[in-house]
């Protein structure tokens, strides 16, 4: 089990997400397992705490990108260094549940490739931006054509091997992850969660942030 987890300023809540993934590899006696943590460019100590995390804890690797590449090529970067038969992606900052992965390879045991979490709720976000990403999903979903993105669904999943290859070969510059997700295919499950307030710091997308994403995601896409 391979876990990718982009990072950008997240000094804060680094050790607190090191510990709850450390707990839950402890879970799985099956499992060979390591994390591995993309420094997207961070300006805090995020860098210095994933050396250390190194240092400490041998299911640990880092990877420093030179600069801020945003969200999507530092996930790409991730991806494209994991050794795991089965790979999850999860953002550091809490809001999704790493235990949750356990119930991801349940769902991957039992044959199929793609588990994404959906949320049932999303604490801790303002009524604007839940209602701006309900219409960012519906216009995407009108213009991709047969590819369907599942709506209330961000990028916290867990992939097959064979999936994450078939991923690893679109290597588009301008990446829109959660379309390239689904037009890979292969046998997908969602398993219902409710996101939780970030652990600690703050979200990193602004509003402008979000527009400028948004417009990626149906000119790229």
């Amino acid at each position: 089990l391979s876990v990718v987890v982009p990072a950008y300023n997240e000094e804060a809540v680094l050790e607190q997400f090191h510990a709850r993934l450390s707990a839950l590899f402890d879970s799985l006696p099956g499992y060979r397992c390591e994390m591995v943590f993309v420094n997207d460019g961070s300006r805090d100590r995020t860098q210095a705490l994933i050396d250390q995390l190194c240092t400490a804890d041998a299911r640990v690797g880092g990877i420093n990108l030179s600069r801020n590449f945003g969200k999507e090529i530092a996930m790409t970067a991730g991806f494209d260094h994991v050794r795991g038969d089965v790979v999850a992606v999860i953002d550091a900052d809490l809001q999704d549940p790493p235990e949750l992965i356990r119930d991801m390879l349940r769902e991957w045991e039992n044959g199929y490739d793609v588990i994404y979490a959906k949320r049932t709720r999303r604490d801790g976000e303002s009524w604007l931006k839940k209602v701006t990403a309900a219409a960012f999903y519906r216009v995407m979903n009108a213009v991709s054509g047969r590819v369907r993105i599942p709506p209330d669904t961000g990028d916290f999943r867990l992939m097959s091997r064979r999936a994450l290859d078939a991923l690893l070969q679109l290597r588009e510059q301008h990446r829109f992850m959660k379309g390239l997700f689904a037009w890979v295919g292969f046998k997908t499950r969602a398993i219902e969660y409710r996101r939780d307030a970030r652990a600690a710091g703050v979200s990193k997308f602004g509003f402008w942030k979000l527009w400028n994403f948004a417009l990626e995601g149906i000119t790229s896409f």
